[in-house]
């Protein structure tokens, strides 16, 4: 049998030697890469709190959130549509969005707008127009077609969205919620504040005057921003844990009377009322169209009523922007005729 000299296997002793060490180094460098990712992750998201989050099942609700979200602050603007929204020659979702692109500096704000559809034809609609888009199942309840104002299944639907936002803000999400039927006339954020110091900015119907007080706020659900935070997550399970009984009552009313009862000072919650000037309305017009970011049909019972209304503000839109400087100052909105003649019916 041959056999090998001594200095025949040095080279070969030396090839393992030099394995083994490079493996040893690799893994020590991988744990140190890990340890880095996690130092980044915390300094960017202050949601991370340890040093390995545990992980969580991405369902199409995150997904559709991750998706829609804003990369720093992740907050998200949300609306909810049903079928009644997406049809006709000129649809609610069409107004809506025809805003955004006529609005100042409103455009790319799409990018974080998620359409939550409550039936298949609303999900279809937003499909094809290729925005981010959600199908809220909703067991047992059917929304398709126009809920009337305070109607059971109007009510019904008005619940079932508290419920939806309210998972929304456990799963750490910041979010604009708006109604389909409010005009965005120039982005919102600048007239909004992302810090700390406040939970809630509100709309009303009808504003006192003072943006810290409760006293005679009428507050609208129809659009707010909202932080997640253990105050805010705890408001939406006492507001919506009252929705059995609450009969005969939206979930609006509800949420005011919770205000009435201190519920936001109990909560540590920090609220800022928006001033119609910027967040109007059909129940308070804008007294400044140079200033209006907002403006919602409220105080109107019928979807036919609100998209005639919204086209005559939208044409009013139209003509400040063209218009010239004395002209601005001569400007007025049109009557909102559609609106108010829908309460006779």
């Amino acid at each position: 049998m041959d056999h090998q000299p001594p200095r025949a296997r040095i080279p070969l002793v030396l090839f393992i030697l030099v394995i083994v060490s490079l493996f040893v180094i690799f893994l020590g460098s991988d744990r140190t890469r890990s340890r880095s990712i996690v130092a980044i992750s915390q300094n960017c998201d202050p949601h991370v709190t340890t040093s390995f989050m545990p992980s969580r099942h991405v369902d199409d609700l995150e997904k559709a959130l991750a998706g829609a979200a804003t990369a720093f602050y992740k907050t998200v603007i949300l609306t909810i549509v049903n079928k009644a929204y997406v049809e006709g020659d000129k649809a609610m979702l069409d107004i809506f969005l025809d805003s955004f692109w006529l609005g100042e500096d409103t455009r790319p704000l799409v990018n974080n707008l998620l359409i939550v559809a409550v039936d298949q034809a609303a999900y279809e609609r937003c499909k094809f127009y290729r925005l981010h888009c959600y199908k809220l199942k909703t067991d047992g309840v059917d929304f398709d077609g126009e809920k009337m104002y305070m109607s059971d299944d109007f009510i019904k639907m008005m619940w079932q969205r508290t419920l939806f936002l309210g998972d929304v803000l456990k799963r750490g999400y910041n979010f604009i919620f708006t109604d389909t039927d409010v005009l965005w006339l120039r982005d919102p954020f600048p007239r909004l504040n992302l810090n700390n110091s406040i939970d809630l900015h509100i709309s009303v119907d009808k504003f006192n005057g003072d943006q810290w007080s409760e006293r005679d706020q009428l507050i609208n659900t129809g659009f707010y921003m909202i932080k997640s935070n253990n105050r805010t997550i705890a408001l939406f399970d006492e507001w919506y844990a009252r929705k059995d009984n609450s009969t005969g009552m939206k979930e609006q009313d509800v949420l005011l009377e919770l205000m009435s009862k201190g519920a936001f000072e109990r909560l540590g919650l920090r609220v800022r009322f928006l001033d119609t000037i910027f967040f109007s309305g059909i129940c308070e017009d804008s007294r400044d169209v140079t200033s209006v970011v907002t403006v919602h049909a409220n105080c109107c019972r019928s979807i036919k009523a609100k998209e005639e209304d919204l086209k005559s503000i939208m044409h009013d839109w139209q003509r400040f922007k063209v218009s010239a400087t004395d002209q601005t100052l001569q400007f007025s909105w049109s009557n909102h005729s559609a609106c108010l003649d829908s309460w006779k019916r």
